[in-house]
C-alpha cells in the first residue's frame, strides 16, 4: 500500500533509530529533478541533532513515517548538512512560491502550501501532489494577513515553476516552521539558503528580529541583505541592532553608504555609531556596546533588577548595572563602579545600588587592546568591563561574547557546528 504525507506534517517530527531512542526531528525534506524521471524524487531529510546541528538523512535510511514519527535505520552520518546545487529544499524554497497551474479548468497563476510525497517503490519517494492556493499571493484578506482564494489539491504534473531558480516568494511558510529557532540558528539557515533565497526570508522578518539574525551572520552576509532593503529601513534595523554589532556593520560599508544610513538614523542612535566608528576594530572603543545598564546612584535594587529582566537585553549585558551620575547615557556623568547582579539577588529589594557598588573593578580606556580587555575579564572573573574617558565618564562596556567574536576565525560563523570537540 502506498504511503502519502505532506511536508507541513513532517516537520518537526521526532527521528528515532530501530532501538527507540531520538536522533532529532524533521527541519526539511529534500528533493531533486531529474530528467529519467517524471516526479521530482525525495532524496532525504534534514534532521536537526544535538547541538543544532543539521544532518542529512537519506529516504534510504527511513523505515517507516508513521504515527507521528520518523523510524530511521540508526545508521546517520553526523556530518553538518551541506546543500547542493541541484537539491532543493521544500520548506525553505517551495512553500509560498509562485506557481503556474494547467488543469481541466485551464491555467492559473497559484501559491504553494505544501507538498505531498509518497513512497512509490521501496524506500523511494516522490513528490506527487501540491496544496496551492488560487491567487498570486499579492492581496490579503482584511488586513489580517490571512490570504484569500480557493484551495485545492493537484496533480505535481500540473504544476509548472515548482522548482524554477529566482521566482517571486514569500516565507511566510518558512518562518513559521522556523519559529522556535533562535536568531544564531536562524541565522545559520538563512547563510545556507541560496542567495537569492536568502534576500526574500531576510526581507520577511520584522525590524527586530533581522536585527538579531544580522548580528549572528557573516559579514558578506549581512553587507549583502542590507544593500537589498529600502535605504529607510536599513536605517531602521541597524537603530535595532547592538551599537558595536551596527558599527561593525557600518565599517564594511563605503563612506557614502554609512552618511547616507547615518543621516536617516534618529540623532542620538547615529552619534552613538559615528564615535564607535572612529575607534580601530581591535581596540576597547571598537568592541565596546554603548548601550550598557545604566542606574544612579539612588537606584533601588528592585528597579535595578526590573530593568535587566528585559527580554531585549542580553545576559552578558544583564550581569552587569554600571552606576554613573547623571546623564546616564553614555558618555555618562562621572563613573563609580559596578553591581553584578548575583550580588543584588542576595539584598533587600528597597536598597540602593550605591550601596552595594564594587569599585575594584578596573576601568579600561577606548585604546585599551584586546589583550588588556581579554587579561582584565580574566583576572576579575567578569562578563563584561566598563570603558572610561580621561574624565572618568562611561563611554560603554565590552563584554565576553564580543571579546570571543574578535578572537575567532572571520568564518567561524559559518563553521560554528565544525568546531571538534576534542
Amino acid at each position: 500500500m502506498s504511503s502519502r504525507v505532506f511536508v507541513s506534517r513532517l516537520a518537526s517530527l521526532s527521528v528515532f533509530d530501530p532501538l527507540g531512542d531520538q536522533v532529532g526531528r524533521v527541519r526539511d525534506v529534500i528533493v531533486t529533478v531529474s530528467p529519467r524521471r517524471q516526479r521530482p524524487r525525495v532524496i532525504g531529510l534534514t534532521v536537526e541533532v544535538a547541538g543544532r546541528r543539521r544532518v542529512f538523512v537519506p529516504m534510504t535510511r527511513v523505515t517507516s513515517i508513521d504515527g507521528g514519527q520518523v523510524i530511521t535505520t540508526g545508521l546517520v552520518n553526523m556530518r553538518r548538512f551541506e546543500q547542493r546545487p541541484n537539491e532543493t529544499l521544500v520548506i525553505a524554497e517551495v512553500f509560498d512560491r509562485q506557481v503556474t497551474v494547467h488543469d481541466d479548468d485551464g491555467t492559473y497563476p497559484a501559491i504553494v502550501e505544501d507538498i505531498a510525497i509518497e513512497k512509490e517503490r521501496v524506500r523511494d519517494w516522490s513528490v506527487v501532489k501540491a496544496f496551492v492556493r488560487k491567487g498570486d499571493g499579492s492581496r490579503s484578506f482584511g488586513g489580517l494577513g490571512r490570504r484569500r482564494g480557493e484551495t485545492l489539491v493537484v496533480p505535481i504534473e500540473e504544476v509548472a515553476g515548482l522548482l524554477t531558480a529566482d521566482v517571486d516568494q514569500g516565507a511566510a511558510g518558512l518562518l513559521a516552521n522556523y519559529d522556535d529557532l533562535k536568531a544564531a540558528d536562524l541565522a545559520e539557515l538563512i547563510h545556507d539558503l541560496k542567495p537569492s533565497r536568502r534576500v526574500q526570508v531576510a526581507a520577511a522578518l520584522d525590524d527586530e528580529k533581522l536585527a538579531d539574525v544580522l548580528e549572528e551572520l557573516p559579514e558578506d552576509d549581512q553587507v549583502e541583505i542590507l544593500a537589498t532593503l529600502e535605504s529607510d529601513r536599513a536605517a531602521d534595523v541597524l537603530e535595532a541592532m547592538q551599537p558595536d554589532d551596527a558599527a561593525d556593520l557600518l565599517s564594511e560599508l563605503s563612506p557614502e553608504a554609512q552618511e547616507r544610513y547615518l543621516r536617516l538614523m534618529e540623532p542620538d542612535d547615529a552619534a552613538d555609531l559615528r564615535r564607535l566608528l572612529t575607534y580601530e576594530d581591535d581596540t576597547a572603543g571598537g568592541l565596546m556596546t554603548t548601550d550598557p545598564v545604566v542606574l544612579p546612584p539612588e537606584a533601588t535594587i528592585a528597579e535595578a533588577l526590573a530593568l535587566v529582566r528585559r527580554t531585549e537585553i542580553s545576559p552578558a549585558i544583564a550581569a552587569t548595572v554600571f552606576v554613573c551620575r547623571a546623564p546616564l547615557e553614555t558618555p555618562t556623568g562621572r563613573y563609580l563602579g559596578t553591581v553584578h547582579i548575583q550580588r543584588m539577588l542576595r539584598e533587600p529589594p528597597h536598597g540602593a545600588v550605591g550601596a552595594i557598588i564594587d569599585k575594584d573593578i578596573e576601568t579600561l580606556t577606548p585604546d585599551a587592546s584586546i589583550g588588556k580587555i581579554t587579561r582584565t575579564l580574566a583576572t576579575y572573573n567578569l562578563v563584561s568591563v566598563p570603558i572610561v574617558d580621561e574624565d572618568n565618564h562611561l563611554l560603554g562596556a565590552v563584554t565576553v561574547d564580543d571579546v570571543l567574536d574578535q578572537l575567532l576565525p572571520e568564518d567561524w560563523r559559518g563553521e560554528r557546528h565544525e568546531v571538534s570537540n576534542d
